[in-house]
């Protein structure tokens, strides 16, 4: 399949998830995973912001880059706070120890191995809601193209927090990030959960979680909460996940 392809394949499969009642953490972590592995990128995330503008992290394609993106909200700078507050693009950025920029976020993303950053807003209209950030390692930089792709991941992953893609009332908006993001912490619940019966890592647990959810149709949160509850079936833990699941 060439890249071409590859990127329509993706935002088509993306598209035909939103129906109703989708599981926006899972929608999410989906589209970060096919953005970083359409891009060639090391590490894709999004971030959404709460009810009360505060950003949170949402979803993430590695470990790593969750710790960096982790230790960047906790230090309130690096790009994907500049791309929220700002509601702009920021980068494609080289970053480099020892600047006046990021002088906190840019020595951590770079012992994780990470040297080149962008981040776009999750927009619309006025309305920003988040941010997407790629993040590349040494030796990939980041080209106009990719930015042109990147943009429109950025735009579907907007249009799938907000459904329908169009204006909609404040408060129906707070309840759909304030949903997410409760999500998002049963489900890291959920991981550390089965991560400790089945004696495997983390990155593992959650593949099973999501593998699981999709071969029972079941949503990613429900699976969670049922993981936590201790009634989830044990196959959700004890059966590996397939590759690239």
């Amino acid at each position: 399949m060439t890249r071409d392809q590859a990127i329509i394949d993706s935002f088509v499969t993306m598209a035909d998830n939103l129906v109703a009642d989708f599981d926006v953490v899972d929608l999410l972590t989906g589209l970060a995973d096919r953005c970083g592995s359409v891009l060639g990128v090391s590490a894709v995330g999004v971030m959404l912001a709460s009810p009360t503008e505060h950003l949170r992290l949402v979803a993430s394609s590695s470990d790593a880059m969750r710790v960096v993106e982790l230790f960047e909200l906790q230090s309130q700078e690096g790009p994907c706070l500049d791309a929220y507050r700002t509601g702009r693009q920021i980068g494609r950025e080289r970053l480099q120890p020892g600047t006046d920029r990021w002088p906190l976020f840019s020595p951590v993303a770079l012992e994780a191995g990470f040297e080149w950053v962008l981040a776009l807003p999750l927009r619309l209209r006025e309305t920003v809601i988040g941010a997407l950030n790629l993040f590349s390692a040494a030796g990939h930089s980041i080209d106009e193209r990719d930015i042109v792709v990147a943009q429109g991941f950025a735009d579907l992953a907007t249009i799938s927090v907000l459904q329908h893609g169009a204006a909609m009332e404040s408060q129906r908006i707070n309840v759909q990030l304030n949903e997410a993001l409760t999500s998002r912490i049963r489900i890291e619940q959920a991981k550390g959960v089965v991560a400790e019966r089945a004696g495997i890592d983390i990155p593992e647990a959650f593949s099973r979680l999501r593998n699981y959810a999709r071969s029972h149709n079941l949503r990613l949160t429900d699976v969670a909460e049922a993981a936590i509850d201790n009634t989830l079936d044990s196959d959700a833990w004890t059966s590996p996940a397939p590759p690239n699941s």
